[in-house]
C-alpha cells in the first residue's frame, strides 16, 4: 500500500513538473482567442468526464449535447461586450431548463427528472464556472495589476492548498474531516489554508517588488484564505459525485492525478469567487 502511494506521488510530481510550464506559457503568453479556446477545451474534457461518470455506472442519462454546447460557447465570450455576456450567462439556466423539460415531455419515458437534474448540475458546475478562467485571465485593475498576474492567486489558493493539505494530512493528520473523502483530515485542511495564505502573501510581495502592483498584504491574505476554503469545498464536491457514482477518478487522462475534472475540481469553485474578490484589490 505504501509503495502504491509512493508511486502515485512520483507520478503526480513528474506530471506537475511537465505540465506546469505548459500551463504557465498559456496563461502568460496566450492572446484572448487562444485563452478562450484553451478554456473551452478544458470545459469540454471535464464535461465529457462528468457525463461519462454517470453513464458508465448507469447512474443517469444526461443530455450531453446541451452541456457541450455551453462549453463551446465559451470560445465566443470575448466577441461580445461584457453586458451581453452576463445576459447570456444568466439566460443559460432558464433556457437549459426549458429545453430539458421539453425533451422530458417528448422522450416518452426515456428521460427522467434525475436526468434533468444531472444535466443541469453539469452545466452549472462546469461551463458556467470554468468560463471565469477566461474572465479572470483578462481582468485589468490598473496599477500594473492584470489577469496574467491575478490568475496565479487562483492557482495558489487551489493547488497550493491541495499540496499543503495532502502532505501535511498524510504525515500529521489524525482527525477525519468528512465521510465524503475518508483520506482528508482536519489537520490537512487547516494546513492547506495556512500554506496557501502564506504562498499568496509571498507572491504578493513579489508582485509589488517587480511590478509595483500595490497589493495590500492583509487583504490578499484574507482573500487567498477564503478562496482556499472555497477550493476545498470544490474538492469535496467532486468527491461527492465520484462517491455517488462509485468511481475513484473521473478518468485516467493525467498520470497520477486522474482526469481533467479531478485536477481542476477545486479551481472550478475558486474561479467565480476570485473574479469578484480580486476586484477588491
Amino acid at each position: 500500500m505504501e509503495k502504491e502511494k509512493r508511486a502515485k506521488t512520483i507520478k503526480r510530481t513528474i506530471t506537475g513538473v511537465i505540465g506546469l510550464p505548459i500551463l504557465a506559457a498559456v496563461l502568460i503568453f496566450a492572446n484572448t482567442i487562444v485563452m478562450d479556446i484553451f478554456t473551452a477545451a478544458i470545459a469540454c474534457i471535464s464535461m465529457y468526464e462528468y457525463f461519462h461518470c454517470f453513464k458508465m455506472t448507469n447512474k443517469g442519462n444526461p443530455t450531453q449535447g446541451l452541456g457541450y454546447f455551453f462549453c463551446i460557447l465559451i470560445i465566443f465570450t470575448h466577441f461580445v461586450d461584457n453586458h451581453l455576456l452576463y445576459i447570456v450567462m444568466s439566460a443559460a439556466i432558464p433556457v437549459s431548463l426549458l429545453i430539458l423539460f421539453a425533451e422530458l415531455v417528448l422522450a416518452k419515458g426515456k428521460k427522467t427528472i434525475k436526468d434533468i437534474a444531472i444535466t443541469m448540475l453539469g452545466i452549472c458546475y462546469i461551463p458556467l464556472m470554468v468560463i471565469y478562467l477566461s474572465l479572470v485571465r483578462n481582468m485589468d485593475l490598473g496599477h500594473n495589476l492584470d489577469g496574467k498576474i491575478l490568475i496565479w492567486f487562483v492557482l495558489i489558493a487551489s493547488w497550493g492548498s491541495d499540496v499543503f493539505a495532502y502532505f501535511m494530512g498524510r504525515h500529521f493528520g489524525k482527525h477525519k474531516l468528512t465521510k465524503i473523502s475518508p483520506n482528508k483530515t482536519v489537520e490537512g485542511a487547516v494546513a492547506g489554508i495556512v500554506g496557501a495564505t502564506i504562498l499568496g502573501i509571498i507572491y504578493a510581495v513579489l508582485c509589488n517588488t517587480l511590478w509595483s502592483a500595490g497589493i495590500n498584504y492583509l487583504l490578499i491574505g484574507i482573500i487567498v484564505a477564503v478562496l482556499s476554503i472555497i477550493g476545498q469545498v470544490g474538492d469535496l464536491a467532486a468527491s461527492s459525485i465520484k462517491r455517488y457514482c462509485e468511481v475513484k477518478d473521473f478518468s485516467e487522462l493525467i498520470p497520477g492525478h486522474g482526469g481533467m475534472l479531478d485536477r481542476i475540481d477545486s479551481i472550478i469553485f475558486v474561479l467565480p469567487f476570485a473574479f469578484f474578490m480580486l476586484g477588491l484589490l
